[in-house]
């Protein structure tokens, strides 16, 4: 699970270490708990703090979670975990954190991404080399069509994900993947037209590499997600929280006449890269009250995320072995750690940082979807 694969932009950090290793000693009970009132726009990325959750710890991380009144959660799922032989798929984990979902009334947006940032795949072994041809488009459709039987609660599906990365590397394969996506997003649309297809973009990675014009080649399907995070190329907060709620507003004009959606905003409180609890608290205000003023044009906005990690967890998700990647510096790798491991609303010791009291504030304040 570990060979999800960050290079170079924080958020993909976050499949490693969701997909990572959990005691599963029985599938929770799905009945779902009908007392309070979701919000299906707003969402928080959940995860226990610890390294290896139990399921009691992720049932709980869950039920706190959920009494914020948000109602979407990101899954991230790995092809090779779901599928590890052809036509055989292993539903273990992903029966776990589905279930947990919906015995909450959450939805969820899915990611299950041909490309993760800089990286194509990763597939599994069975499919050798893939190329963006019909074989992986007729296996994608396959597999996400399975998902989708099977959890109807999910209601966004994230194609490619932080894909400027790769693109940056690979622009010769741009047109090759604005028909992959087509055909993937035909075929599935046809079956499942309530559930809604898109791409997602590092904020950060487009305007740090002034790839601006890449959204607009590839803002296909129904929406346009975005990830966000104020830092700069070696991964520090370079922004005040006022001017990161500048470039927030800059989602609007790359969309085009698409919906969007924020897939993962954060703030870290690291102070090794310039964070802080009051900038925390802060930009959570600015990143709401964009929300708020443009709320018809988003397909929601989920938070990332909900409790501190510890520091090593963050460390062994990040693959620094394939030069290619550009990834060796040691204070890049540091400060990657850092950021995510400390964009938690609660820390590792599950106190609640000034931004937990202001996210439900600010869930809270925000009319029912």
């Amino acid at each position: 699970m570990n060979k999800k694969i960050l290079a170079g932009a924080i958020a993909v950090a976050v499949i490693a270490i969701v997909i990572g290793s959990f005691s599963l000693q029985q599938h929770p009970q799905i009945t779902p708990q009908t007392s309070t009132q979701r919000n299906e726009k707003l969402g928080l990325v959940i995860w226990a703090p610890t390294a290896t959750p139990s399921l009691s710890d992720l049932k709980s991380a869950y039920e706190e979670a959920a009494s914020t009144g948000i109602g979407r959660n990101n899954v991230y799922l790995s092809w090779p975990m779901l599928e590890p032989i052809k036509g055989q798929y292993s539903w273990t984990v992903a029966d776990a954190l589905m279930g947990l979902n919906r015995q909450n009334n959450l939805k969820v947006t899915l990611y299950f991404s041909i490309i993760n940032n800089r990286v194509f795949g990763p597939f599994p072994d069975w499919m050798g080399t893939p190329q963006l041809d019909k074989s992986l488009e007729d296996d994608t459709v396959r597999i996400l069509d399975a998902i989708l039987s099977r959890y109807d609660i999910v209601d966004h599906v994230i194609i490619g994900g932080e894909i400027d990365g790769y693109f940056r590397e690979n622009n010769n394969d741009i047109k090759k993947y604005q028909d992959f996506f087509m055909s993937v997003y035909t075929k599935l649309k046809e079956k499942y037209p309530n559930v809604k297809f898109g791409n997602s973009f590092s904020l950060h990675g487009i305007l740090n590499h002034a790839q601006q014009d890449l959204v607009d080649k590839l803002n296909q399907g129904d929406f346009v997600a975005f990830s966000y995070f104020p830092v700069n190329t070696l991964n520090e907060i370079d922004k005040n929280p006022q001017e990161a709620g500048l470039d927030l507003e800059k989602i609007l004009e790359l969309a085009g006449d698409k919906k969007v959606a924020l897939m993962e905003i954060s703030w870290s409180t690291a102070k090794s890269i310039n964070g802080t609890d009051n900038d925390q608290v802060n930009f959570m205000k600015i990143a709401f009250d964009f929300y708020k003023k443009n709320e018809p044009r988003f397909e929601f906005l989920t938070w990332f995320r909900q409790y501190d990690r510890p520091i090593e967890s963050c460390m062994k998700s990040l693959n620094t072995e394939s030069p290619s990647l550009s990834f060796g510096n040691e204070i890049v790798i540091k400060n990657t750690a850092d950021y995510v491991c400390n964009t938690g609303l609660i820390d590792i010791n599950k106190n609640p940082k000034p931004s937990w009291e202001e996210f439900k504030r600010q869930v809270q304040a925000n009319p029912k979807s």
